[in-house]
């Protein structure tokens, strides 16, 4: 089930708590239905508003281990998503750990970022990703990972994902690419965050304030004719200079690693007593040309560029253009590191493990999400191809304690060499793996299996090594396979 929420459409999820809450008029699910890894855990913290009072925490069993703990999520193939995620420690993991954990966040087979929240953390705050994903199934994974910096027990305070209107930021190419939010600030505004229901996809536009000349505007433009539809009280206020002059902004206010980025600016003339076409302006950034005789009128205009390299702090220089009678001005930006996507374990293969998952009374608690990417945290057990065309190769659960019966999908990994299901406690019968033609190694023995061995494996060219030994029943035909098999333990 997809979510209504009055004027958007998506989930908002409060992580840890066990039962729905109404914050703002909005309405919060239990996390619950979309994950079934890790421990809802209460924060003793007093005032903390609902959403940050409640956390998902998930165990660091190894810290030499990458492991990811994913939020599963029905969604509209082909929709834009925002994916907020927030983070509020508040010393969960007891008093061995003062500051919070250092981990990843992953969506689908996509490394998203790192999360870091101790600058924040010690100044009281929370802290907040968020991300623009096309889906590109019927479902989305988000996941906390853990990483080998990862030093206790990663955790996740709440997850919303909002569709965003088909125009938004639609100069990006979500078929190979996402966005991960650097910056997004409403210049000359001092109050607090601008937000749902000024914004109607509820982005968050921080107060941004300069050493320059802070104007409010007497015309608000329609913002129906942006692309991006940013709301209409970011155009209230403005950065500005008192003379015909140009105007220099250190923004974002830190420094950015080299990469390219999405950038947005958003103009509207505030002035009713000047001329039409009178406020004329010339941009560069870091002194490189980024748009020339931009004219700004109350209607409000918008530039973007879509692949923009940035490295470093980042200087962005306004000034009146020759024939311009106004001085400079800009309302508001937004930044965005443009990612390049994961891609995607084969479809078939993604569908056979989670039917194996299922038939599986205990599965790993990392089966979830993409089975082999990105490819630091493939799934417990499980080997992947590399290529662009990532395939499941092996499968090796040996020993650890398994409950179920050995799904028959299991034959449509057909890219499988080999197969080590030793020492658990399956059940049933063994299914017919005679599509599995580049199978070379199958180890079964140890476990609760009944019935024979299908005689469909004598005709398996590729396998060479077969492990039987206290499997009930199997003798019979065996001998069919000694001459052509090492098979024992």
């Amino acid at each position: 089930m997809i979510y209504f929420f009055l004027n958007f459409v998506g989930y908002l999820i409060n992580c840890g708590a066990t039962s729905r809450s109404v914050i703002d008029g909005r309405v919060w699910l239990p996390d619950g239905n979309f994950i079934s890894a890790g421990a809802s855990k209460s924060l003793t913290v007093p005032g903390l508003v609902p959403t940050l009072s409640t956390v998902r925490s998930f165990p660091l069993e190894n810290k030499n281990l990458r492991r990811k703990f994913c939020y599963v999520v029905r969604v509209y193939r082909g929709a834009r998503y925002l994916i907020r995620t927030t983070y509020y420690y508040g010393g969960v993991n007891g008093l061995d750990f003062d500051s919070p954990p250092v981990f990843d966040q992953i969506v689908d087979g996509t490394f998203w970022s790192v999360v870091n929240t101790t600058e924040d953390y010690g100044k009281g705050l929370s802290s907040y990703y968020e991300g623009v994903f096309e889906a590109k199934g019927n479902t989305m994974s988000v996941c906390v990972a853990s990483n080998t910096y990862t030093v206790s027990d990663p955790f996740i305070s709440s997850l919303e994902m909002l569709i965003l209107g088909d125009s938004i930021y639609n100069t990006t190419k979500f078929d190979s690419h996402a966005l991960h939010l650097v910056a997004r600030h409403s210049f000359g505004h001092n109050g607090s965050i601008i937000r749902y229901p000024d914004d109607q996809f509820d982005r968050y536009w921080q107060p941004y304030e300069e050493n320059v000349s802070v104007t409010a505007s007497k015309k608000i433009p329609a913002v129906s004719g942006f692309w991006n539809i940013p709301p209409s009280k970011v155009f209230e206020t403005a950065l500005s200079t008192a003379q015909l002059e140009s105007m220099e902004l250190r923004w974002p206010p830190f420094s950015l690693p080299n990469s390219t980025y999405y950038i947005a600016l958003y103009f509207a003339d505030n002035s009713d007593s000047m001329s039409s076409n009178s406020r004329v302006i010339d941009m560069h950034i870091n002194d490189v040309r980024y748009y020339s005789n931009l004219v700004l009128s109350s209607e409000g205009a918008a530039v973007f560029a879509t692949r923009w390299p940035l490295g470093g702090l980042t200087k962005i220089t306004l000034s009146p253009a020759a024939n311009s009678n106004g001085s400079p001005l800009i309302n508001a930006g937004e930044i965005f590191d443009v990612l390049r996507l994961g891609g995607r374990t084969h479809t078939r293969d993604v569908i056979a493990l989670e039917e194996l998952k299922n038939s599986l009374r205990n599965p790993p608690l990392d089966w979830n999400g993409d089975p082999c990417l990105p490819r630091d945290y493939t799934w417990t057990g499980v080997k992947c191809s590399e290529g662009e065309r990532t395939r499941v190769i092996s499968l090796n659960l040996t020993g650890m304690g398994l409950l179920g019966s050995l799904s028959p999908s299991i034959a449509n990994l057909t890219a499988l060499n080999g197969i080590w299901l030793s020492n658990n406690s399956f059940s049933g019968v063994i299914p017919d793996l005679s599509s599995l033609k580049l199978l070379e190694i199958l180890h079964l023995q140890d476990n609760q299996l009944t019935g024979e061995i299908p005689s469909s494996l004598g005709e398996m060219k590729s396998l060479r090594e077969l492990g039987y030994v206290h499997m009930l029943d199997i003798s019979a035909g065996l001998g069919y396979f000694k001459k052509k098999l090492r098979v024992g333990a």
